[in-house]
């Protein structure tokens, strides 16, 4: 992959993560509201703390992978949290889960090339 592209796939995911943390650190239990009942219930702790730490993890993410430092690694744990949230999203909520499809496409796509 050309340096300008994966420049560009660097951004893109960062940002995203950057911006998605801080809408979840905003609202932590309307985006808690996406998780399946199951995994609510394995959650430690209350749901607004677990999404708020969600949120921390979201926006660091976001900035490992804009830094650019180590970006195989800052790639594998975004694709392992995406396929995390996947698994764990509600059925139903097919406008939320696209968005986090796209994500892990894009995630695995930097692994792959860093």
């Amino acid at each position: 992959m050309r340096k300008s592209a994966l420049l560009s796939l660097r951004l893109g995911l960062g940002i995203t993560f950057i911006w998605i943390g801080w809408l979840i650190w905003s609202e932590p239990l309307l985006w808690g509201s996406f998780m399946q009942e199951w995994a609510q219930n394995k959650i430690p702790g209350s749901l607004e703390q677990f999404m708020k730490s969600t949120a921390i993890i979201d926006m660091l993410l976001g900035a490992w992978i804009i830094i650019g430092v180590r970006v195989k690694i800052a790639a594998f744990f975004a694709s392992l949290h995406l396929a995390g949230v996947l698994v764990s999203t509600a059925s139903g909520m097919e406008n939320v889960i696209v968005r986090d499809i796209g994500l892990l496409g894009a995630s695995i796509a930097l692994f792959l090339e860093s």
